[in-house]
């Protein structure tokens, strides 16, 4: 597929490791009525990772890995505006200074760009850690496909995606396909470049039917009949592909966050399953991570 990505300029950005943050109300209370204490958003999340089950932890909205975010908010607009899935992101203070890693999402609302790091970066790494985002994908276009647009996406994070093209249509692999009247949170955005919108799991037939208990973080999925061109909106036909950033919640209208990456208005996207459809496995991160070798010693 065709791209301009030759034109895209790499600029970098900056935030730093977010701190856990609670309000001045620590319940937060479920459709049920019931008030529930849980851990949430920021920090370094040592044991959640791309790969993960996005369901089954004790937790609200938490994000995998490290949670960045720059503390001055036109700054910070740019760091999440700018970010592309898939970009490096570099630490550049501290213990770990040097490390690399790669970004895996955005979440909207609190406003942070979360990056996948390996284990030992992490245990080097402290709250108020920078780290600089070598940014490029804004504005990446595929040039044979007017009706496809592409948002929050790195050149090579597209690349990876195992797309098959044909004629004017684009087959996508995802783990997941998604009715759109079931998303929650985030709708009514001017705009999907940055953050999320949520799938509500609160039915459980819509929850059997649709596997969605399996949601993993970094799931491709395809969310039908939403149309993310300009904002989100139900458009029947349309077609958005997203990635799943943050885990599952205790409050009304929310769930597991999906950050966009492809858009149809038309319904230029064909979404195939696919279990292996995962930026883990796709970039090797995560939980698909793969370790050195061990040394064997020899024996004789």
């Amino acid at each position: 597929m065709e791209t301009n990505k030759e034109g895209l300029i790499e600029i970098s950005v900056i935030g730093e490791i977010a701190s856990p943050v609670v309000g001045p109300q620590a319940y937060r209370i479920t459709p049920e009525g019931k008030p529930v204490i849980l851990p949430g958003v920021g920090g370094i999340t040592y044991n959640v990772k791309i790969g993960d089950n996005a369901i089954q932890w004790e937790a609200d909205h938490v994000e995998p890995c490290v949670s960045i975010k720059n503390k001055d908010r036109e700054e910070n607009g740019a760091l999440n505006l700018l970010s592309c899935i898939g970009n490096t992101a570099k630490v550049i203070t501290g213990d770990a200074k040097g490390s690399t890693g790669i970004v895996t999402g955005k979440h909207g609302g609190i406003e942070h760009i979360l990056v996948d790091f390996e284990d030992e970066v992490l245990e080097k790494c402290i709250i108020g850690d920078k780290i600089l985002i070598r940014a490029t994908g804004v504005g990446l276009v595929l040039k044979e496909y007017p009706h496809i647009k592409i948002m929050n996406t790195s050149p090579g994070l597209l690349q990876a995606l195992r797309i098959k093209p044909n004629k004017e249509v684009l087959h996508i692999p995802v783990t997941h396909a998604i009715p759109a009247a079931i998303m929650g949170s985030g709708l009514g955005s001017q705009h999907c470049y940055r953050g999320d919108y949520d799938i509500q799991l609160f039915d459980k037939r819509h929850v059997e039917e649709y596997h969605l208990q399996t949601l993993r973080f970094g799931d491709i999925v395809a969310i039908m009949d939403a149309d993310h061109t300009y904002g989100r909106i139900y458009r029947t036909g349309s077609v958005s592909i997203g990635i799943i950033v943050h885990s599952n919640c205790a409050t009304a209208g929310h769930g597991p966050g999906v950050t966009t990456l492809l858009t149809s208005a038309e319904g230029k996207i064909v979404p195939y399953t696919d279990k292996n459809a995962n930026i883990g496995i796709y970039l090797g991160i995560g939980r698909f991570r793969k370790r050195p070798a061990k040394n064997k010693k020899r024996r004789g």
